[in-house]
């Protein structure tokens, strides 16, 4: 049981990290001088603390999937809901770092956004906990979403 778990675990920490590494090799290899050279909001934060959040939210997010994996009522269709999102959200880096359209990148925005919406009422209905691990998720990329679209006005 336990050395199921643990595997488990292993396995969604490498799929959710994937999305990570994705993402961030589109970042690191595309963002500047491109990023640098955009006008910014005032609220942006600086770039350093980008990568700490994106850490810690991924890896709740592994805890949260790997949660709800191990309850007895878990749907096959919100794993895959799962999955999904995580090509969503290693999508929005391609698009607004290495395409540099950051009107696409709103766009997959607002449908990761949907899509974590309705994982946090999926994973409530059977593990309240992957719930609420959730939240910080979706508040970092509704400040995503409004720092995106603040890129969008002022460039």
């Amino acid at each position: 049981m336990i050395k199921n778990k643990l595997l488990t675990f292993i396995l969604f920490l490498l799929i959710t990290f994937s999305a990570f590494l994705i993402g961030g090799l589109a970042t690191i290899n595309f963002m500047n001088p491109w990023y640098s050279l955009l006008n910014k909001p005032i609220f942006n934060p600086p770039d350093w603390v980008f990568g700490p959040v994106w850490t810690i939210l991924y890896f709740m997010m592994t805890i949260s999937i790997w949660l709800y994996w191990h309850t007895k009522n878990r749907e096959m269709n919100t794993i895959y809901i799962y999955f999904i999102h995580l090509v969503f959200n290693a999508t929005w880096s391609i698009t607004f770092f290495a395409l540099h359209n950051m009107i696409l990148a709103l766009v997959v925005l607002i449908i990761l956004i949907v899509l974590i919406i309705n994982l946090i009422i999926r994973f409530k209905r059977v593990n309240l906990t992957s719930s609420y691990i959730m939240i910080p998720y979706i508040l970092w990329c509704t400040f995503a979403l409004v720092l995106n679209f603040s890129l969008i006005i002022l460039n």
